[in-house]
């Protein structure tokens, strides 16, 4: 490893640490968010995950960038990273240079996230595309075949309905997000999951089909957690890439870096 970039994306309920040496993701790590967290157990805490994967941060480590949905950690991070690491990070907010035109009416209010998953899948294809990215909430970016960032969809993920399901009623428990062996449940448990996962299933392919007919046709990627399961049974899924929103991070760390 010769000249690393340490590339944060904090959502609501994960954080993933990765770790570029040049363009290609060397390591990563996910962790679970907490935004309770002081400074300084920010900074141990990646200083240490520095020292444990054999990082010399004087030598190796050449800056930090961030993509943050957790507006409240913002502070915490910036403080902790700069005494613990020795970088003021580069975050992805309103006025940094993304290479890509946002022809949507309010583009500071574009998430850190969203608008990192759409510039690598663009970066990937080339062409008209659309991500979907299941972390807490499920989003939709779609990218023309210009390059051009034209809006997007935000729902409820599945685990917030799944949490949803389970605090508002008295006898149903809270479940994992699996596809059950059949669609017809044969107890509680497999018709919760049932319920949840084919009913998400049919929301991904009603939203996207409806997308592509809008935009014209092109290429679908998925990211986040569920992304895979989704994947295996939707129609209109082309892949998935777990690492998009680390990928569209150093896009936006490369395009704006300072030489």
């Amino acid at each position: 490893m010769s000249d690393l970039l340490l590339a944060l994306d904090v959502g609501n309920t994960n954080t993933v640490v990765g770790l570029f040496d040049g363009e290609k993701l060397q390591s990563h790590w996910r962790m679970t968010t907490q935004p309770q967290r002081t400074a300084d157990e920010v900074g141990l805490w990646l200083r240490q995950l520095m020292e444990w994967a054999g990082v010399a941060l004087e030598e190796q480590l050449i800056d930090v960038a961030v993509s943050s949905v957790v507006p409240m950690m913002d502070p915490v991070l910036k403080d902790g990273i700069s005494r613990f690491l020795g970088h003021r990070p580069f975050f992805v907010e309103p006025g940094i240079r993304s290479g890509m035109p946002l022809r949507v009416e309010t583009p500071q209010e574009l998430g850190a996230d969203r608008l990192c998953d759409a510039v690598a899948a663009f970066a990937a294809v080339q062409g008209p595309c659309v991500v979907l990215d299941f972390g807490t909430a499920i989003t939709w970016e779609v990218v023309s075949a210009e390059g051009e960032y034209l809006g997007g969809i935000i729902a409820p993920g599945p685990g917030v309905t799944a949490e949803a399901l389970a605090l508002r009623t008295a006898k149903l428990p809270q479940v994992a997000m699996a596809p059950p062996p059949r669609v017809i449940g044969k107890g509680t448990i497999d018709s919760i999951q049932s319920g949840l996962f084919y009913g998400y299933l049919g929301l991904v392919d009603g939203v996207t089909k409806r997308v592509l007919e809008e935009l014209g046709g092109g290429r679908v990627i998925a990211t986040g957690g569920l992304a895979g399961a989704f994947a295996e049974h939707s129609r209109y899924i082309d892949e998935v890439d777990s690492d998009l929103t680390l990928k569209g991070l150093y896009l936006l760390w490369q395009r704006n870096r300072k030489n």
